[in-house]
């Protein structure tokens, strides 16, 4: 559920960056995108990867809905073309995201609650995780 959430809010966030929809400006996570060199291209590697979770657990997201097709996060020397940067993501903030998920969980989906409890966070390749505390954009 939450992944199917996760790739619907992005693509509205897409939309927004593209300048397709008037609503949903000023979410607050948008900041993560719009401080990038190229927001669209970033914004595209954020699904690409949510496309590929997607396809590891048996679904299917239309990947032809990204606009800037942004799949070469990191760079490497047989590929032709600018990789999208990493974006830095807080241990704090990474943290606090863990919780909400958890929150959630346990309100729906007990049994995925229990696993979620044994795991620990892990960050879309996009993100690299820096130290520091809630991102200043947060509203806990």
């Amino acid at each position: 559920m939450g992944l199917v959430a996760c790739w619907r809010e992005t693509l509205l966030a897409q939309a927004v960056l593209a300048e397709r929809t008037r609503g949903y400006r000023n979410h607050p996570q948008l900041e993560r995108f719009r401080a990038q060199p190229d927001p669209l291209a970033a914004v595209g590697a954020y699904l690409a990867g949510l496309a590929d979770e997607a396809t590891a657990r048996g679904y299917r997201f239309d990947a032809t809905r990204i606009i800037v097709d942004a799949t070469r996060i990191v760079p490497s020397p047989e590929e032709a073309g600018e990789p999208v940067p990493r974006i830095p993501v807080t241990e704090g903030q990474l943290h606090y995201e863990w919780e909400h998920l958890g929150r959630k969980l346990r309100e729906r989906s007990p049994e995925d609650a229990e696993r979620w409890a044994a795991a620990e966070p892990s960050a879309h390749p996009l993100f690299a995780r820096v130290p520091g505390g809630i991102e200043a954009w947060e509203r806990p």
